[in-house]
């Protein structure tokens, strides 16, 4: 880096420049650029985030590159060819990991989340069904306004029962849920936003749905006009929904049991790494065997009895 940072420094005269990179084999430069490699390796690993993992994984396109310059320089075709394996292993490492996420991602799908959503989403087709029979047995229209009971008093008029809703509003000295009256066979439950600022009713029947209110009479009687009326086009859109997660729960069993796709690549080179990791500790015990062994002429020098001087 401090090199480069000779050629490539800020206020260099020249507006391109070419970097040239000489390695010599056999000799001190192998370990050089295998120092190289390991901090490019953990460096990158902290800048990318690759995987959440506590551990860098020491795989990188830069570091990779440092590596192959390091067996270059060495001229041994056991280290080059570990060097590669390295690379490889370590790349169908991260992807055996990743595999195996999406694997425990699916089970907890399988064992957990789709049954639930199948759950309350079945639980929300009877309640919206069940309301929507409730609604259908007390039908509104422009011509036709089925009574109102709010605070124990049936309001025949669409008006009146407008007017009433707003003063119950009015009365309200807290945000706690009141009870407001009857519509349409389902119970009225008021209360009061103190986030949105509004006053909202919640028609209680198999399921509860709010309604926001505002300061029009007729408006909110139709707010909650439209809610009711809403119920068929919910119960569709929760019965498309359930056959949605039932098609993802059999996609998600199909899924979870595939295999490893480059599982016998894996192995196989693993255990080549290991195999060369081996071959290659034998050689640089048996470098260090004869490195310690004396040579002849200092045997020699050992052996020789000291003559005198004539």
């Amino acid at each position: 880096a401090q090199r480069l940072g000779r050629i490539v420094r800020q206020g260099n005269k020249n507006p391109e420049v070419e970097i040239f990179r000489y390695v010599t084999e056999g000799t001190f430069d192998s370990y050089l650029y295998q120092l190289v490699e390991n901090k490019q390796k953990f460096i990158s690993q902290i800048m990318t985030s690759k995987l959440p993992v506590r551990s860098a994984e020491d795989v990188d396109e830069t570091a990779l590159s440092y590596a192959e310059i390091k067996a270059l320089a060495t001229g041994n075709p056991l280290i080059i060819e570990k060097c590669q394996l390295e690379m490889d292993v370590n790349k169908l490492k991260i992807l055996h990991a990743s595999h195996l996420n999406q694997k425990y991602a699916l089970e907890d799908k399988i064992l957990k989340e789709y049954p639930q959503e199948e759950k309350r989403l079945s639980e929300r087709i009877t309640g919206y069904r069940t309301d929507a029979e409730t609604a259908a047995k007390h039908p509104a229209d422009k011509d036709h306004f089925p009574p109102m009971k709010i605070g124990g008093i049936l309001y025949p008029e669409k008006a009146e029962a407008g007017k009433a809703i707003i003063e119950v509003c009015k009365g309200i000295t807290s945000p706690d849920p009141v009870a407001l009256g009857e519509y349409r066979g389902f119970q009225m439950i008021l209360s009061f936003d103190t986030f949105a600022k509004e006053y909202r009713v919640t028609l209680s029947g198999a399921l509860s749905h709010t309604v926001g209110l505002g300061s029009d009479i007729h408006g909110n009687i139709t707010r909650l006009d439209n809610t009711l009326e809403r119920f068929t086009e919910s119960l569709q859109s929760c019965e498309t929904k359930l056959e949605g997660v039932r098609a993802q729960l059999e996609t998600a069993k199909s899924e979870v049991d595939r295999p490893f796709p480059q599982e016998q690549e894996y192995t196989e080179k693993a255990a080549r790494l290991k195999e060369l990791n081996i071959l290659l500790n034998m050689d640089e015990k048996d470098h260090e065997i004869l490195d310690s062994e004396p040579d002849e002429g200092d045997l020699e020098s050992q052996h020789r009895t000291p003559g005198r001087a004539r």
